[in-house]
């Protein structure tokens, strides 16, 4: 809606995990690199990469997933609350191994991976399998994945997995009975939010993505901005789409203090009681923040400019 309003190609602020969008940060840089390690060195274990939700978890695994070597094969599952049988049928569906007949139980599915990953292994390739979302994981099927790298030659193992979760992962493998998994985690890194420096430049890196490098956010407003956020990229993005919209409803050049407040509003709903009025729209969202007396004086500026008056986003 407002893309053509600004000159973007695509929008800047989509929640979809696009690779093209990674911004770098140097904590966003080191967990690529990990994932990178699990994906080109796949000597056996666990790789874990954990993180709040919303801090770009996923976006980074998709840029990961294009740095794939010709020689590795992987499995990538992103809905991994699943029974036994079901993870390891789906398991065999990534790689293409024939399934085998349910009849057989789990025993004829951990056989037919296994005559897969020998074979794999004798023409010089490498087997990785990637969870998104692992925090889903039930104890029993976490279990079943760490039997699955005891799959090895003399030599190696021939599976290494790759966990991506939410911290909740963490509580699991710390329980006792998950133990011997645990000690099998290779590599380990925690994704933590943007900074506030980091959060300007995440969202300057965005609009040029997008292909508009002049600046829509202004400082005063990126600190409101990570205030209501925290830095957490998925918030950042949500609260962003809509003060681009607000911007462009009512004609501005770049997002100033009130649509972004606007646009917060929209987004996580009303704060506590007794922090911010309980307005309806834009109008009054303006007499609200400033009194009666102003909130007419700046809407008639905005008539006489031609300029939409009215809050119509989400409406």
């Amino acid at each position: 809606m407002y893309r053509e309003y600004f000159g973007f190609r695509d929008e800047p602020f989509s929640i979809a995990p696009d690779p093209r969008y990674l911004y770098l940060s140097p904590r966003h840089d080191e967990a690529l690199a990990h994932l990178v390690f699990g994906l080109q060195n796949a000597g056996g274990g666990f790789v874990l990469l954990t993180g709040e939700v919303g801090t770009g978890k996923t976006t980074v695994c998709r840029c990961a997933l294009e740095c794939v070597p010709e020689d590795c094969d992987i499995a990538f599952i992103y809905n991994p609350k699943l029974t036994i049988p079901e993870l390891l049928s789906t398991v065999c569906d990534e790689l293409r191994i024939p399934g085998p007949s349910a009849s057989g139980g789990t025993k004829a599915f951990v056989d037919a991976i296994n005559r897969r990953l020998v074979e794999s292994h004798r023409q010089g390739r490498r087997t990785v399998l990637m969870i998104d979302e692992a925090q889903n994981l039930e104890a029993d099927v976490l279990e079943q994945l760490r039997l699955l790298t005891n799959l090895e030659t003399s030599e190696r193992k021939l599976l290494q997995i790759i966990l991506i979760g939410q911290p909740e992962l963490l509580d699991r493998l710390a329980r006792p009975e998950l133990r011997q998994l645990a000690q099998r985690i290779v590599a380990r890194y925690h994704l933590t939010h943007l900074s506030p420096g980091e959060l300007a430049s995440y969202v300057q890196h965005r609009l040029a993505v997008a292909g508009v490098r002049r600046r829509l956010f202004p400082e005063p407003v990126l600190r409101r901005l990570y205030r209501h956020t925290g830095g957490i990229p998925r918030l950042v993005n949500a609260i962003c789409d809509r003060a681009l919209l607000g911007t462009y409803l009512h004609g501005l050049e770049s997002v100033d203090r009130l649509v972004l407040e606007q646009a917060v509003r929209e987004v996580m709903g009303p704060p506590a009681r007794g922090v911010w009025p309980v307005v309806r729209g834009w109008r009054e969202w303006r007499a609200a923040l400033f009194g009666p007396g102003l909130a007419p004086a700046v809407y008639a500026g905005g008539a006489a400019a031609g300029k939409p008056l009215s809050w119509k986003g989400g409406r």
